[in-house]
């Protein structure tokens, strides 16, 4: 089943990493003279990347047929509406000032521009699938303090340059000619020509390689900051590796060897520390549906997030075709639900739960419907600005019928497998009938405290990584080094991990049994703590603005943050769980 799952998983997203904005020339093979397909796409203001528009949304040039392409749905998520652009590329076919077409503006039209102008948009266009951008104008605010007194010039005139090898376009640059340009600073009616200049460069680069210029080489200087970034968050698991190891030879294997070795003593003196509490230890937790819930939309969840990363190094998610990183999101949540249903089930029975319909129900709708009701109301917002992230209806049911027609009945089937292999819990102690009483506790080890002890470690080893990221996602650029961003995956793995081991020791100590949800939450905070780093990446790192991009960041962030906080949570439970019964294995329990 396994191997199944994986090569249909394979197989879809070469379909969907192909059909990312298809020339229609398949083979992307041209004769002199044959038209090269170019398509605008969207505009939208800089500095918010979540607000775009359909580029006709601005009063551009029309060409006589307005041809919308079909997305595919990697596309469509990541707000991609293309049409024919006004421009007419013929293959190896050079022109000077050409005329796209001329137009009268309207006063209407002139406000409408001016107001992008303002807000510093851009376009963007594919040609031969190759994606450009540029500037639509500037606004002129030299020696002039007052808004009032700027000017708003904007760009009549592109120029193009390709650069071919052979029958195969390599590579496409944009860009605006300033010393064409027309001032809409006042509200009349203005007439203005639309031109643009075509430039053909021969150059010795494989067509195989042309998507290698696409991709955003971080600077040596950038590499460096990476590559220190992580010899000092593997310079802090050494830290902590060697902490619990002392620890563990100092204080825990002390106290095993002297359960172990000296228990006719011990029977006749009270026990004290986390002996006291083996009849207690493996009670289980209150809410077990719900916490065999999270745990089971954990575990799917990191399994995501592995598979996310290795599809990157695998090269699979190409630079500024971000709807294959959408589409693999989709595809590869579906085919994990399975994973969920099995975990949550099977940990269910083990916990002696007896409804495991609702369980498995409970575990579907976990992260489902948060992210639901998130997109419910970011979706209305794009719809009341009219904004290309707003999804059409055909979208919504395709995403639907993904979930009807995959996910949930990959889930129910992983809950029945666990139902039918059904195992029983394996505590090395036995549970005494009356729970005893926990002692009064010390402020700093309640549950916030510990929190965000155990959240703060492992949030500043993927510290400097995250910005990164966060500049990626939020920005204009791609993401490219998925090999150090797996490293920095792999020691938040272990840091968490480490960090609830020793906290779960110093509870245990405190003959506090009740650890099972702390793990848990202990393990997650550290999600809490980077939905706390987007409101300073918001405030002081970026210049996004407005409604809209307001709402996209925050809403879909808090949907990222509530997947890390179960996913570390479910990571901090699993190592609490290795440790305790480990070292009540390790003594003799009456």
């Amino acid at each position: 089943m396994e191997e199944s799952s994986t090569i249909l998983l394979v197989a879809f997203l070469v379909i969907c990493c192909a059909s990312q904005v298809r020339s229609e020339a398949s083979n992307h093979r041209y004769k002199a003279g044959d038209p090269v397909p170019c398509y605008s796409n969207k505009v939208g203001p800089y500095h918010n990347p979540s607000e775009t528009y359909s580029y006709y949304d601005l009063p551009f040039c029309l060409p006589e047929h307005v041809k919308e392409k079909k997305e595919s749905l990697g596309e469509v998520l990541n707000g991609d509406r293309l049409a024919s652009a006004p421009y007419k590329i013929d293959f190896l076919v050079e022109k000077d000032a050409e005329l796209a077409c001329k137009k009268k503006l309207k006063k209407e039209e002139v406000s409408q521009f001016r107001t992008a102008l303002a807000q510093d948009y851009y376009i963007e266009m594919y040609f031969d699938d190759l994606p450009v951008w540029a500037f639509i104008g500037k606004v002129d605010r030299r020696y002039l303090a007052e808004p009032n007194d700027y000017k708003y010039l904007l760009y009549t005139h592109m120029v193009f340059e390709f650069l071919y090898n052979k029958e195969h376009v390599i590579e496409i640059a944009a860009r605006t000619d300033p010393t064409f340009v027309i001032d809409l600073t006042e509200d009349k009616e203005v007439d203005v020509e639309f031109t643009y200049t075509v430039k053909w460069r021969e150059r010795n680069i494989p067509f195989e390689k042309r998507l290698e210029n696409y991709y955003s080489s971080p600077t040596p200087h950038q590499l460096r900051i990476h590559w220190f970034a992580v010899m000092n968050s593997c310079l802090t698991v050494l830290i902590l590796l060697g902490c619990l190891v002392m620890f563990y030879v100092r204080v825990i294997k002390k106290d095993i060897n002297k359960y172990a070795s000296d228990e006719e003593l011990l029977d006749n003196q009270e026990e004290t520390g986390w002996k006291n509490i083996h009849g207690d230890v493996f009670r289980y937790p209150k809410h077990k549906s719900l916490f065999a819930a999270v745990v089971g939309s954990g575990t799917q969840l990191f399994i995501l997030t592995v598979s996310i990363i290795m599809l990157g190094l695998l090269g699979v998610f190409y630079p500024y075709c971000r709807g294959t990183l959408l589409t693999a999101l989709v595809v590869v949540y579906a085919i994990t639900s399975g994973i969920a249903g099995y975990t949550a089930v099977s940990l269910y029975f083990q916990l002696e739960g007896t409804n495991w319909v609702r369980n498995l129900l409970l575990t579907g709708y976990l992260f489902c419907g948060p992210l639901f009701l998130t997109f419910c109301f970011l979706n209305t917002v794009a719809i009341t600005y009219r904004a290309t992230a707003a999804l059409p209806l055909g979208t919504i049911l395709v995403l639907f019928s993904i979930w009807v027609l995959v996910a949930s009945p990959l889930l129910f089937l992983g809950g029945i497998t666990a139902k039918n292999s059904k195992s029983e819990f394996q505590a090395p102690c036995h549970t005494t009938k009356c729970p005893k009483v926990i002692p009064p506790q010390r402020w700093y080890r309640g549950i916030l405290p510990q929190m965000a002890v155990a959240g703060i470690l492992p949030f500043g080893v993927i510290y400097v990584e995250l910005y990164y990221l966060f500049v990626s996602l939020w920005g204009h650029g791609a993401y490219t080094i998925y090999a150090i961003l797996f490293i920095v995956f792999i020691i938040l793995v272990i840091v968490t991990a480490f960090v609830n081991v020793a906290l779960t020791y110093f509870q245990l100590a405190a003959e506090d049994h009740e650890w099972w949800w702390r793990s848990f939450l202990c393990g997650g905070s550290t999600g809490l703590f980077i939905y706390g780093y987007c409101l300073y990446y918001y405030h002081a790192r970026s210049n996004m603005s407005g409604l809209l991009q307001t709402s996209f960041f925050f809403g879909y962030m808090a949907c990222v943050c509530y997947g890390i906080f179960l996913m570390l949570g479910t990571i901090g439970f699993r190592a609490s769980l290795l440790f305790v019964r480990h070292i009540y294995g390790s003594i003799k329990c009456e």
